[in-house]
């Protein structure tokens, strides 16, 4: 039986109190037990009839903390000095009304503050603990009810009279009696602290209000509610409120079994994973691969103080670190709390490399290791001389441009020596997830840092020398736009506060010198690339090829074939005719391709020993490389009339392509072939109608236009074709056509032109000329608008070509064809010219 608080144990009761101290019995015979005749005895009157106690007085002794009901076994702990006496006037075997208490604080209660529907008790035992203290057993004999309080001193007595509960017979309260017996079965099953013989006590009870009160005994419910249940006169309410409490109380008691059966379950694991844990503890430690928790968090956190993290960031690694002592080892959290940490203490918040400021041995380095590259050396020299008179650590943020294969990736790894700075390489192409370059969130599983973080902790240096590897093909659609996260990262006045989702404090990336390359401009944002200092890395020219195979190609792969310059040598024109013949680009990738492969087939000779020793001139070349892929075409194919050489800008730098025109009997129809876009397509009329307007000036015959079709071809018709630059070539070959005269052979040109038959200017003049150059053209006609690109021509190319300005259509024929037409427009024009004629 529980009580509403709690109270000292049954052998040190407090002096001032009485209280049920101990299990609460239910008998079937009590109702059987005599009491008091009610006389007029002064016995009687104190409750030590023998006979009934009806409409009787009798003492009365307040219960604090339960309700007494009639059949109902109870022993009681006693303390309070009104009791004392009561039980003492009393004695055994004496008869006494027991009624509750309104309110269980109260200690001396007065009449108004007692239930006056009770029950009838015998005193069956009294025993004295020691002069302030008795233990009381009683046994409840009937309901009665207070009619009257005769006196409250030296203790309560009460007039009472009998309130039985008369019982009935009808359905309802059969109904009521099965149910209460259902449920109460129910409820002993789910309490094993109660007797087995429970159920037969509940099942062989007959008296409707017998069973609710018994019920009702053995119930652990508030003192209101046990008396609402002694308190009715009608046995069928009473039935009523006993099912009631007890349907409640069959809930609770399903809901503690089930969170009881859950709690046991997940202990019984905890309990398992527990002993397993320790048991590979010590396994790890017999095997000395201990690895203690607390050690680690202590050790993390050691790390985490000598890394120097600014303040924001220590207050979060600190709150994250205490939440990681609290955390299980075994719980997924504890993981992704330790990983995080772990990249906070590995991250370079205070460590850096010390810059060489030695201009001479930079210069140097940068010439051991790079042919040529004029622009970038220069502004990395530039950037040291400032750096060792101004310290504040900023670096500059450059954007190298041009085509692939000039050495715009290693130069990276050059620079970083030269400086003495670590190195790291991001490469951005086809990246497309903005998480790449800001880190996911910790919310996901997986989560890490992104691009950015993880090459800062691998280079151990915060301010490394990284190479962003072609940023011109970030990509940019519906899955998401990188390109917009790294407007921050290369933003010298808000990279010092870099945010990746996954560390979600700021990160200084000022102090690193980025360097970014690309193949053109048009891939990149304007925003993004006016945050960079863009410099053009040109193509290289035989010379330099030539060079380059020299000093770093060669010797690269006679180490990677294990052979050395004992055994394989190349001459010049075995060089030269690799570079002419058997290459075409701007860069050295396929020429070093070439050269492994001359390197193999040596490397065979020298195993089967066929020679020892191996030289590569022009014939071994040929021998070793079969048929050249690449012949000067220019001059053959220009041999008939309305061949016209064109130079184009491609992505690998440049090249020179021919556009052809024919005429056929027709309407005067022109039609256009090769995969020309739609801006081209405008060049050629254009040309068209440039020339049906001045046809008198140029001696071309009208009837051409009406008698003949035209057709204008770019060779290479898989490829798309765009620009207005083709406009000058396509005037020319047209006027080749129409005047019958061959164009020379070693000529080439670029240009847009006008129906007012001018020469506008256009972009790639170097990678156009340098194309042509490698091509065998000796002659090349530009706009006029053009001269401000000369500079950027290497002098040695500018040598040996010679140019032609141009601001008119009219000039181009007199330079580029053999025989200029007759007329107005033959005369000859003054025209800048550079070169040698």
């Amino acid at each position: 039986m529980t009580t509403d608080r709690q109270r000292p144990s049954a052998g040190t009761p407090s002096p001032a109190d009485d209280f049920v101290a101990g299990p609460v019995r239910y008998v079937l015979a009590a109702g059987d037990d005599d009491g008091g005749d009610g006389g007029s005895d002064p016995a009687a009157a104190q409750g030590k009839s023998t006979g009934r106690a009806l409409d009787a007085v009798l003492p009365v002794l307040p219960l604090r903390n339960s309700v007494l009901y009639p059949g109902a076994l109870m022993p009681l702990a006693v303390g309070r000095p009104k009791t004392l006496r009561l039980l003492n006037a009393v004695g055994t075997g004496g008869t006494i009304a027991v009624v509750s208490q309104r309110d269980k604080d109260v200690d001396d209660p007065e009449p108004d503050e007692l239930y006056w529907v009770g029950t009838s008790a015998k005193i069956l035992r009294v025993h004295h603990e020691d002069e302030n203290t008795l233990h009381v057993v009683v046994q409840g004999l009937e309901r009665i009810r207070c009619t009257e309080f005769v006196q409250t001193e030296p203790y309560i007595i009460a007039r009472v009279e009998a309130a039985a509960v008369e019982d009935e017979d009808s359905v309802e309260i059969q109904a009521l009696v099965r149910s209460i017996k259902e449920l109460a079965s129910e409820i002993i099953e789910l309490i094993p602290e109660l007797p087995s013989g429970a159920v037969d006590l509940v099942n062989n009870i007959d008296s409707p209000s017998r069973l609710a009160y018994m019920v009702m005994t053995h119930l652990a419910v508030p003192v209101e509610e046990k008396q609402e249940v002694l308190q009715e006169d009608d046995v069928r309410m009473a039935l009523r409120r006993a099912l009631g409490v007890l349907n409640e109380q069959l809930e609770v008691l399903r809901v503690s079994q089930r969170i009881n059966s859950e709690v046991k379950g997940e202990m019984n694991k905890n309990q398992r994973e527990f002993f397993l844990r320790q048991q590979l503890k010590a396994i790890r430690k017999e095997l000395g691969e201990d690895d203690d928790e607390e050690d680690f968090v202590e050790l993390l956190r050691e790390r985490l103080m000598q890394a120097g993290l600014p303040d924001d960031a220590q207050k979060v690694a600190n709150k994250e670190l205490n939440r990681l002592r609290s955390i299980q080892p075994s719980s997924p959290e504890y993981t992704v709390a330790r990983t995080y940490l772990e990249w906070l203490a590995d991250l370079p918040w205070q460590k850096s490399t010390e810059d060489h400021h030695d201009i001479t041995h930079a210069r140097d380095i940068l010439e051991r290791e790079h042919h040529g590259l004029k622009k970038v050396k220069k502004r990395i020299l530039e950037f040291l001389a400032v750096s060792s008179l101004k310290r504040d650590g900023r670096s500059p943020i450059l954007c190298l441009v041009g085509p692939p294969g000039v050495g715009k990736t290693s130069l990276g790894r050059s620079v970083a020596e030269a400086l003495g700075r670590k190195y790291q390489r991001l490469s951005l192409g086809g990246v497309r997830d903005e998480a790449e370059i800001r880190g996911h969130r910790r919310t996901y599983i997986g989560a890490m840092p992104g691009k950015f973080i993880q090459s800062m902790k691998r280079a151990e240096s915060r301010n490394p020398v990284v190479i962003l590897d072609e940023i011109d093909k970030v990509g940019r659609d519906w899955r998401g736009d990188p390109t917009s996260a790294l407007l921050e990262v290369l933003d010298p006045e808000q990279n010092h506060t870099f945010m990746d989702h996954y560390l979600d404090v700021p990160f200084d990336l000022s102090r690193v010198m980025f360097i970014a390359t690309a193949n053109q401009l048009d891939g990149i944002p304007r925003p993004l690339l006016d945050r960079m200092e863009v410099i053009d890395v040109p193509g290289y020219t035989l010379p330099e090829k030539m060079a380059i195979a020299r000093k770093h190609l060669i010797p690269k792969q006679l180490h990677e074939h294990g052979l050395d310059a004992g055994q394989l040598d190349f001459t010049d024109a075995g060089i030269e005719k690799i570079i002419v013949n058997y290459t075409r680009e701007a860069g050295v990738r396929n020429l070093e391709r070439k050269l492994a492969a001359c390197c193999r087939i040596v490397a065979v000779g020298v195993v089967e020993r066929r020679w020892e020793r191996r030289t590569i001139d022009e014939d071994a070349v040929a021998e070793m490389l079969g048929p050249e892929v690449y012949v000067p075409e220019a001059a053959e194919r220009t041999e008939i009339a309305g061949i016209a050489t064109g130079m184009a800008w491609t992505e690998v730098g440049g090249d020179i392509l021919f556009i052809e025109a024919t005429k056929m009997p027709g309407s005067g129809k022109l039609r256009l072939t090769g995969s020309l876009g739609e801006v081209m397509k405008e060049s050629a009329e254009l040309a068209v109608s440039y020339l049906r307007s001045k046809m008198a000036n140029f001696g071309i015959d009208p009837s051409v236009w009406k008698e003949n079709d035209l057709h204008v071809h770019v060779p290479a018709g898989a490829i798309p074709k765009d620009g207005p630059s083709a406009g000058v070539t396509m005037f020319t070959a047209l006027s080749s056509l129409l005047t019958d005269t061959r164009i020379k052979g070693d000529v080439a040109m670029t240009g847009e032109i006008t129906l007012r038959g001018m020469v506008l200017p256009v972009g790639g003049i170097k990678e156009k000329v340098l194309a042509a150059h490698r091509s065998g053209i000796r002659q090349i006609i530009l706009p006029a608008g053009n001269k401000k690109d000369l500079p950027d021509i290497p002098d040695d190319v500018r040598e040996d070509l010679t140019i032609h300005f141009v601001s008119r259509m009219d000039e181009v024929l007199r330079h580029a064809l053999d025989a200029p037409p007759e007329g107005p427009a033959s005369k000859p024009v003054p025209s800048p010219e550079v070169g040698i004629a």
